[in-house]
């Protein structure tokens, strides 16, 4: 499969360095020559300097024999442009980052009339995460999959003693759950039953949405109380509008603080229903003039991750139930985990999981990336020219960074063991370790041409 990524920012980056894992042909265009020498420092990628928009340029590197061409430079026009002319110039298949909400409403317009396949914005795509995490309710942040009949939690054991120095196959009221990824120190794990939990480890535990609800009840971690009805968001980034748009329509009180004042006008003119405070809101004052320990969740979205978290830590500190802070530096992950903040995502990982899913192909249906990009998890059917169907998992000889959360099979949900068979058709949820991603293509791609191999031919 040939990709040709155009503007190599952390989007283009994070896609080219998935890409080249799985062994896909990466040619990565940047008009920015520092910019691709940092990157050829880190990862080995093809890299062109020039502009996307090129015509010549781009029948230079071959645009009429690639197979997808992914364009996310920072400006939404000129991704456009370079998908209209890649699809003319003869190139099967092509994605946009169209980021500025007035073009998201009119999407539909855009793709046809230029010729678009696919359009991204992970302003929007995180907007909606945290909506859904939002509306949930838990103290821990959960992802579903088939059909919300499976459930995955982060939980991070803190000082749990119930938890901490024992090992996996000791712990009880596990019943038809499995714990499939550790995140520890900003690394992931991929444990087995012998495995020792450490203090402040976060369990990737996946089950039966209602095996989820009664490990919620047995060790207490009660969903909370009252609904959301009180929001405060720091930062009137894109993120910021589109949730405060969400969570307005759905009668929840938001206050969202922009210390910008023409980006703070600019906003209040735009949302309805929606408080908009011009301030600063890492000043601690204003946050307590706005009565922040009353909020029931506290947002920091500002384009620096280091307020974000601050003010994060802040809330929490204040008597808030639930924090969110959106970061964008990869170096940060590995102190996530320890400072008591609920969630954090990264808008890159997020989008870049949404990609992957296309990429891919076939039967995947979708991949996670975990924060700090190092796993992540994949819901697929399981093919019927599989070679590895019909045999015990025991025997499949997957490697250690890989394990199979989940098979789901006629609508019953099954926490596998050694014994267990995949057969054909089977819906399967699986975590693995970046580095095993080309392992785990292999072991369930179709015989010929593999996942990749099926991005045109989508059921």
């Amino acid at each position: 499969m040939k990709v040709i990524i155009v503007g190599a920012g952390k989007l283009g980056y994070k896609l080219a360095e998935l890409m080249i894992q799985e062994d896909v042909d990466v040619t990565l265009v940047d008009n920015d020559y520092e910019v691709l020498k940092r990157i050829n420092e880190h990862i080995d990628v093809l890299t062109v300097e020039g502009n996307g928009i090129d015509i010549r340029l781009l029948k230079e590197i071959g645009i009429n024999s690639c197979d997808l061409l992914v364009a996310t430079t920072n400006n939404d026009e000129t991704n456009t442009v370079i998908c209209a002319l890649a699809k003319k110039l003869g190139c099967k298949f092509n994605m946009a980052r169209i980021r500025n909400p007035e073009y998201m409403k009119q999407l539909d317009f855009v793709k046809t009339e230029m010729g678009i396949d696919y359009i991204v914005n992970p302003d929007l795509d995180t907007a909606e995460l945290i909506e859904k995490y939002l509306l949930k309710q838990y103290i821990f942040q959960t992802t579903d999959f088939a059909s919300g009949k499976v459930r995955i939690i982060d939980y991070n054991i803190g000082h749990d003693i119930q938890f901490i120095n024992k090992k996996l196959m000791d712990l009880e009221g596990f019943e038809n759950l499995l714990i499939a990824a550790i995140s520890r120190d900003g690394d992931i794990l991929i444990p087995h039953g012998s495995t020792e939990l450490k203090q402040d480890d976060v369990l990737y535990i996946i089950g039966e949405s209602k095996s989820i609800d009664i490990f919620n009840d047995r060790f207490n971690l009660t969903k909370l109380n009252k609904e959301v009805n009180d929001v405060m968001i720091v930062g009137g980034s894109n993120i910021a509008y589109h949730l405060s748009e969400k969570l307005s329509k759905l009668k929840i009180s938001v206050k969202l603080i922009e210390k910008n004042k023409d980006r703070a006008q600019e906003l209040s003119n735009r949302l309805e229903n929606v408080l908009v405070i011009h301030g600063d809101g890492t000043d601690i004052n204003l946050l307590e003039e706005e009565m922040l320990e009353e909020v029931d969740v506290f947002i920091g979205t500002t384009g620096f991750d280091e307020q974000n978290l601050l003010m994060a830590l802040m809330a929490k500190q204040a008597g808030v139930s639930r924090t969110v802070a959106k970061i964008s530096r990869e170096n940060y992950t590995k102190i996530i985990d320890r400072l008591g903040i609920d969630v954090a995502l990264n808008p890159v990982y997020i989008t870049a999981s949404n990609i992957l899913k296309y990429t891919r192909g076939g039967k995947v249906l979708s991949v996670s990336l975990l924060l700090g990009g190092d796993g992540e998890v994949t819901e697929l059917i399981v093919g019927k020219n599989s070679p590895f169907i019909n045999k015990p998992l025991a025997e499949l000889n997957l490697p250690k960074g890989i394990i199979i959360g989940t098979i789901i099979r006629g609508g019953e949900v099954i926490i596998p063991k050694g014994s267990s068979i995949i057969r054909a058709d089977d819906r399967i949820i699986v975590f693995s370790l970046i580095k095993d991603t080309p392992i785990l293509k292999k072991f369930f791609s179709p015989k010929k041409g593999g996942i990749l191999s099926e991005l045109w031919n989508r059921d």
